[in-house]
């Protein structure tokens, strides 16, 4: 067995020794059609007020210019199906923020990743990454085999769906890399169809300004009034393009304890959820995701989405 295949079965045994579903190899290097979609995507506005977006293209492209001497990206899969969906009086919050925020329950584990692989390997370079950087992880995901991006543009894999969380280690060792699966989405549209906002505007497109996920998230702002009785009860993020996938038929529950509700979070009354206080939001959404929105925002959406 020569160096590379030593290594890269190294790696794979480590990941899934840390609990990880999938792990797939790329070879680092510029990502040439990913470069075309994001640069038409951004022209035509797609982004909307996410003008992070617009900054560092470069590196999201290209992950040798955000890690020098990058050889390989290792993509990870981290499952966070829950056991059951939490819809407290109509009022939804997307899966993936039922319990801790997963940036620092999965960053705590690729740190281990590292450590693990200087003790197998040797000394490397690199970074990890957690959708906290200009890292095009589905793209990456995809080039590794994992999955494919579906008409809804997240990452699918035919043995057990989509929701996943997708990490990457860009380090500085030569790894052999995997190969791309195919798309199995056929000629089916169920997301696309169920989408009360119509954001999946082609295929693998989504117009950011008329999604759920955007408009309750990343849109500092009030929701404008066009999209009214259009949220389908979201205050949070939205699973409407997931739950309808026929892939996700195979998504099976998470085992994490970190990713299950809290008590308070669980069993908040509607009279709380209607009468939201700040004090109540730090209580019930405390170590969650939902604290990216804010007290003020998720106050807004609420209001918004029952009136």
């Amino acid at each position: 067995m020569d160096v590379r295949q030593h290594h890269t079965n190294t790696v794979k045994d480590i990941a899934n020794k840390l609990g990880f579903d999938f792990c797939g190899i790329s070879k680092a290097g510029k990502l040439e059609d990913e470069a075309n979609r994001l640069e038409n995507w951004l022209n035509k506005g797609y982004h909307g007020k996410m003008k992070w977006m617009e900054g560092h293209f470069d590196k999201r492209v290209d992950p040798t210019q955000l890690v020098p001497g990058a050889k390989s990206v290792i993509s990870l899969l981290f499952n966070y199906y829950p056991e059951d969906n939490f819809d407290k009086h109509h009022l939804k919050i997307s899966k993936y923020a039922y319990g801790q925020d997963y940036h620092y329950v999965i960053k705590h584990k690729l740190k281990t990743f590292v450590n693990q692989i200087e003790e197998h390997i040797g000394a490397v370079e690199g970074r990890v990454f957690i959708d906290s950087a200009p890292v095009l992880d589905r793209a990456w995901a995809a080039k590794s085999g994992l999955g494919w991006v579906g008409k809804n543009s997240m990452l699918i894999t035919k043995s057990k769906g989509s929701f996943y969380f997708i990490a990457e280690l860009i380090l500085d060792i030569d790894l052999l890399a995997d190969s791309p699966t195919t798309d199995h989405c056929g000629t089916c549209t169920a997301c696309i169809d169920a989408c009360p906002t119509e954001a999946i505007v082609q295929d693998k497109i989504i117009d950011s300004t008329k999604c759920i996920s955007y408009l309750t998230i990343e849109l500092k702002e009030e929701i404008p009034s066009s999209f009214k009785g259009q949220m389908e009860g979201w205050v949070f993020g939205c699973d409407i393009c997931q739950d309808v996938c026929p892939w996700n038929k195979f998504a099976h529950q998470h085992n994490v304890p970190e990713f299950n509700p809290n008590k308070d979070f669980g069993s908040a009354a509607q009279s709380e959820w209607q009468e939201l206080t700040e004090e109540v939001f730090k209580r019930v959404f405390k170590k969650s995701a939902v604290k990216r929105a804010g007290f003020i925002k998720l106050k807004q959406n609420l209001t918004f989405t029952q009136e």
